[in-house]
């Protein structure tokens, strides 16, 4: 089993523009992921930051490192894992890489691909909880952003 990575996809009964827009549009990739990303744009080289909507989640806090957008294809960002201790300084370890790639499928649908990869480099003490902890939770944003485009 990679424990450097988590590898989810899935076939969308949507357009890719669709899913595209889900992705790309950081308000809307807010409603459905469950941060509010409000009044913010994914753009390469930018940082977006929102509380997380989810409850009883609300104090904590996203921030993403937008590292590349290619419209209707890819859209990548850095993050730390699973970073929900607020007494915990992230900011000096390594963070992992989250890619959406996006490819045509049979009937007018979209092949969603998530990739988080770099889980190696996080620090020993927390790497196997991060690992499953965004394991799961790449499975529920999977579901949702199924939800939210084909709803």
């Amino acid at each position: 089993m990679d424990t450097d990575r988590i590898e989810r996809s899935i076939v969308i009964n949507a357009l890719r523009d669709r899913v595209w827009q889900a992705l790309s549009s950081a308000e809307e990739f807010g409603t459905w992921f469950g941060v509010n990303l409000k009044g913010q744009v994914f753009a390469a080289g930018q940082t977006v930051q929102g509380n997380i909507t989810h409850p009883g989640y609300e104090h904590l806090r996203m921030t993403a490192v937008i590292k590349t957008v290619q419209p209707k294809d890819l859209l990548a960002f850095n993050w730390h894992p699973y970073a929900i201790d607020p007494a915990i300084d992230y900011s000096h370890e390594e963070q992992t890489l989250v890619t959406f790639t996006l490819s045509d499928a049979p009937g007018n649908a979209t092949l969603l691909k998530v990739v988080e990869s770099g889980f190696d480099k996080v620090p020993a003490r927390r790497r196997d909880e991060a690992f499953r902890m965004n394991s799961k939770g790449w499975d529920a944003q999977i579901e949702n952003i199924v939800r939210h485009v084909q709803g």
